[in-house]
């Protein structure tokens, strides 16, 4: 790629902008436009379910980037700002303003909507979906002593959330549809101590439920359960997945499969347009399979691989997943895909429990913990991961074995 084409960037969350940031780092000193449909400069989310709820952080303390980067790194950012088409003949966007801008490389950053509820009363006010610094905010203001909290889906969001809205001095109850919490997310062991610890903290729950209806006079006072239950609620949170924004894409005729469809450059059918974070769909070497993920180091990974790429390097994206989410005391983390393991591995110790989640040829694939203090041992898993280890079953249960010593594990 010539070092004076125009990059452009739509979607100014973690993956775009760390992808505007890391062209500069990589020396590019073309022409960089980032375009944003909030009108924040770019920032965090994992805090907006969590400190900023509480009010314990601001949109200045959860800001990606100095308030000068951009400036300083000349790079083009527009606030509040939608690309409506993209001409790939002519390989332009159009903005929702009138604006046409040229490219030379386009990188789809879009990240994923919140999916919300379909049935009566879904619109009314108080319920409320959590995607953006605005949402946290209109929520933060919600939650206060007394408030009965009613969260819709037993996922990440709806459990921070919860234990959010505990420690505001609320009254919550959640409804899941499952039979569990976390139901694709982590190993039943790990969702039944999350459970417990949600309970002990006086949350209320609801499994195999069904929704009919919010019912409210101008506002939401309730919820009406299939089973004749009408659960009463002064805001309702609605946190049952997130649906990748792959319109864009579509209308312009990528390839589009629960998510923009890319190669392990991050690249689509279209050699000038590449994809990254939330709403792209990739295959992924250590699964043998296309994923999408919804995660922090996912974006961030990805946004730093695909700016090197649409410069014309040739990194493939094989990095390790790995999530977390904090919950009261407790850390969650993963490493890997779980779903995929052929045998699991149960490691307790005084302060975490631990599974890991072996291939049928005995190679780690994924680990999974809850606990106060899980972080080392999920990075060490995680190291184990991208060496592809052969780990005997035994010694990954005794926690009399460190972790560490099974590095020099041979390959599967």
């Amino acid at each position: 790629m010539a070092n004076n084409g125009h990059m452009v960037i739509v979607g100014a969350g973690l993956a775009g902008a760390r992808a505007s940031a890391e062209l500069r780092e990589a020396g590019f000193d073309g022409p960089i436009t980032l375009i944003a449909n909030e009108p924040h400069a770019p920032y965090d989310r994992p805090p907006l379910s969590k400190a900023v709820l509480l009010k314990e952080k601001s949109l200045g303390d959860c800001a990606l980037f100095t308030d000068s980067f951009f400036g300083d790194h000349a790079i083009d950012l527009k606030l509040g700002t939608d690309v409506v088409k993209i001409d790939r003949e002519g390989r332009a966007v159009q903005l929702s303003n009138g604006e046409r801008i040229d490219y030379n490389c386009l990188l789809l950053a879009t990240g994923a909507s919140p999916k919300t509820l379909n049935l009566h009363g879904s619109r009314l006010p108080g319920v409320v979906t959590l995607r953006t610094i605005d949402d946290a905010r209109y929520l933060a203001a919600r939650l206060r002593d007394g408030q009965r909290i009613a969260i819709i889906g037993g996922g990440f969001i709806g459990l921070e959330v919860a234990a959010s809205a505990v420690a505001a001095g609320c009254c919550v109850t959640i409804i899941e549809a499952g039979e569990r919490l976390l139901m694709r997310a982590v190993p039943q062991e790990i969702a039944a101590r999350i459970e417990a610890r949600h309970r002990d903290a006086g949350v209320q729950f609801r499994f195999s439920a069904q929704l009919t209806a919010i019912v409210g006079a101008g506002a939401a006072e309730k919820i009406q359960l299939a089973d004749g239950e009408a659960i009463r609620c002064d805001t309702v949170v609605v946190g049952i997945g997130a649906a990748p924004r792959t319109a864009l894409a579509q209308a312009v005729g990528l390839e589009v499969a629960d998510g923009i469809v890319v190669d392990d450059r991050l690249c689509t059918s279209d050699p000038a347009i590449f994809a990254a974070g939330d709403v792209c769909s990739f295959p992924h070497a250590l699964y043998g399979r296309r994923v999408r993920l919804e995660c922090w180091k996912n974006a961030d990974d990805q946004g730093r691989i695909v700016a090197r790429n649409m410069l014309g390097e040739d990194l493939r994206y094989r990095e390790v997943p790995w999530f977390w989410s904090d919950q009261y005391e407790l850390s969650i983390q993963i490493t890997g895909l779980p779903a995929f393991g052929c045998g699991t591995v149960v490691r307790e110790t005084a302060d975490a429990l631990l599974l890991f989640h072996l291939s049928a040829k005995g190679a780690l694939i994924a680990a999974s913990g809850v606990g106060r203090a899980v972080g080392r041992d999920i990075r060490i898993a995680q190291m184990l991961i991208s060496r592809n280890a052969r780990v005997d079953a035994e010694e990954l249960a005794d926690s009399s074995v460190k972790l560490k010593s099974l590095l020099v594990a041979e390959a599967a």
